[in-house]
């Protein structure tokens, strides 16, 4: 299934199944592919942890992750754990606004411009 969301940058937010604790990545598109620019995380454990070059700042430990720009991201959903949010300039939805809960997975890779 194709659903374009039309949006040159997007964070992709997450709420980690055993910690509960929410994760987020901002994703931009590229002439190279998709980039991954900066990663968040609202504290640690279960294979949480934030990496070292990570900074904490009012509770949120940042950092840009080393990833070359990716062809595309897959994104699994298992049923066990809220959906996948996306949000476009600073506004969240579930993933499931833009495909039927039961797609899986579901990609992500940038759109040739019409």
């Amino acid at each position: 299934m194709i659903a374009p969301l039309m949006a040159g940058a997007i964070t992709l937010a997450w709420t980690h199944s055993v910690e509960k604790i929410v994760w987020e990545e901002d994703w931009r598109r590229t002439a190279a592919g998709l980039e991954l620019v900066q990663a968040r995380v609202r504290g640690s454990g279960a294979g949480m942890e934030p990496p070292p070059e990570a900074r904490l700042v009012n509770g949120v430990w940042s950092w840009k992750p080393n990833l070359p720009p990716q062809a595309q991201v897959v994104m699994r959903r298992s049923g066990a754990t809220t959906d996948w949010r996306i949000c476009i300039s600073g506004r969240c939805r579930p993933m499931e606004a833009y495909v039927p809960p039961e797609a899986d997975p579901v990609v992500m890779k940038p759109c040739e411009k019409p």
